[in-house]
């Protein structure tokens, strides 16, 4: 199996970048379909982006498609989410997680059986 740590968060002032990462270890990060999820407080947690194995196929929500891109560097067992024009609405821990899918990126948070801890990502208005 494989584990996943997030890092990268902080907080920032809206219209501000973050670069989140998460570093996979135990097994080759590109054997997974990899997203990533944030949870607001008192809120699901949320389908925010996901990449496939190779990083052919990318899907985003609507609340994020043009400020956030997912990539991935398969030698460096990492997955990327660079996060810009942030605003206050996207305030929320983040979290990545894999899916061993073969090539398909799912949304569902049930889709995917290995989770980081979660980075905290707060936006100031």
């Amino acid at each position: 199996q494989v584990q996943l740590v997030e890092s990268g968060g902080g907080l920032v002032q809206a219209g501000g970048s973050l670069k989140l990462s998460c570093a996979a270890s135990g097994r080759t990060i590109s054997s997974y379909a990899v997203g990533w999820f944030h949870q607001a407080p008192g809120k699901e947690r949320e389908f925010v982006a996901g990449i496939s194995r190779f990083g052919a196929v990318t899907r985003y929500a609507d609340s994020v498609k043009g400020r956030f891109i997912i990539s991935r560097d398969n030698t460096k067992n990492t997955v990327y989410l660079q996060m810009n024009s942030l605003k206050p609405e996207d305030t929320a821990v983040y979290y990545c997680a894999a899916d061993d899918a073969a090539s398909l990126v799912r949304t569902g948070e049930v889709d995917y059986d290995w989770w980081g801890q979660g980075t905290q990502v707060t936006v100031s208005s």
